[in-house]
């Protein structure tokens, strides 16, 4: 938009010197010519300078708090312990939008789901420069984004209205849309397909149960999977299961973990453990389980080709996390990183342990830290 803003400008400042010289002396043109170069580059805002930002290799996504417009990104170099506390705003001079819900790097940008401002921030992954906003409830559909994953060149959001949209990576533009079933709030990619839980969480206490699968080829919906009461996250191992929790109804129904075969679409495993959120590494489910009343947390290790918990504690570090709210591990590292809301107004902390449980780092991110993505 300034390029095209800056080449009227230009143009506008060329007519006129072009109609002057048609009505001023030999030398009054001759003066112009010479300058005529000197008008040209001054029309023209200077350039500012790019300023060198500090190598980062994580990037945190911190919520925000509702219509506060204060969703942010913390970058972080764990070699030297530094950086950014809102790399986005720092270097777009504007703020990201009001709930970050979910983030995802692929390829050379970063993609950010903005929940209540209903739009898509796409930046550069290198520069963190923004490249495009894209207002996914524009045409009428796509209220509430969620959760976004990647696939063949394209991204995938679902939306809390039940839309489910497909953006292509090259245009960014939304390419199609779909519809799955009630709020849903988990997506994730295996087998070709595309998996949506559908939550019913705006319907307490009568929630969804079922999950959309859709042929990636058509993009429609070619049947649902009954699950337990109210799924939302989702997640792919490498043999290409999907896991997935229920949440329940948070009273006489208890949270519980599912493994759907994506070759039959059937579930074929119910773990009954009261997971709150799980994040998958190798062959190995890493999780916690919260206790709001109590305060208390367990952090436990799932084996899947065992299906059994080899680690009931993992964590052998005596500073933990008051108010867990997500985790995740570095797919290259195996490093497990925990993000604690503390009050879910302040600035919140992440920790950072190693594959032996004890605390490699910790640092301070923004408000309601939830997920970290890696260079």
């Amino acid at each position: 938009m300034k390029v095209k803003i800056q080449i009227m400008r230009v143009q506008i400042q060329f007519n006129q010197v072009v109609r002057f010289l048609k009505k001023e002396t030999k030398f009054s043109r001759a003066v112009f010519v010479l300058i005529l170069p000197f008008i040209l580059l001054c029309s023209c805002e200077p350039k500012q300078p790019e300023e060198d930002l500090p190598i980062f290799n994580v990037l945190v996504l911190n919520e925000g708090l509702m219509n506060a417009n204060n969703g942010s990104i913390t970058a972080y170099y764990t070699g030297t312990n530094t950086g950014i506390g809102d790399i986005f705003s720092h270097v777009n001079k504007q703020q990201l939008g009001d709930v970050a819900n979910d983030i995802l790097i692929y390829g050379s940008k970063v993609y950010v789901v903005v929940n209540v401002s209903s739009q898509i921030c796409v930046m550069d992954l290198k520069s963190g420069v923004l490249i495009k906003q894209i207002p996914v409830a524009a045409s009428g559909v796509g209220s509430q984004p969620r959760q976004i994953v990647s696939h063949n060149g394209k991204v995938y959001v679902c939306c809390f209205d039940g839309s489910v949209l497909k953006i292509d990576t090259t245009s960014l533009l939304i390419e199609a849309t779909t519809k799955a079933g009630r709020n849903p709030d988990g997506i994730c990619v295996a087998n070709n397909k595309l998996y949506v839980s559908n939550s019913g969480g705006l319907d307490y206490p009568n929630y969804d149960n079922t999950i959309s699968v859709f042929d990636l080829n058509s993009f429609t919906e070619i049947k649902k999977i009954e699950v337990k009461m109210n799924p939302t996250l989702m997640k792919t191992d490498k043999k290409g299961n999907v896991y997935v929790v229920s949440n329940g109804n948070y009273n006489d129904v208890s949270p519980c973990l599912q493994r759907i075969n994506t070759i039959t679409d059937k579930v074929e495993k119910v773990f009954d453990i009261g997971i709150s959120v799980f994040d998958i590494y190798n062959d190995y489910l890493y999780f916690y389980t919260h206790d709001y009343v109590s305060g208390s947390t367990s952090y436990q290790i799932l084996d899947l080709l065992q299906d059994s918990i080899i680690n009931n504690n993992f964590i052998s570090d005596d500073d933990l996390p008051k108010t867990p709210n997500g985790i995740n591990v570095n797919p290259r590292t195996g490093d497990v990183y925990i993000f604690d809301a503390l009050d879910y107004v302040s600035t919140g902390d992440v920790y950072c342990f190693d594959k032996d449980g004890k605390k490699r780092l910790k640092f301070e991110a923004g408000i309601i830290p939830k997920k970290a993505v890696f260079k």
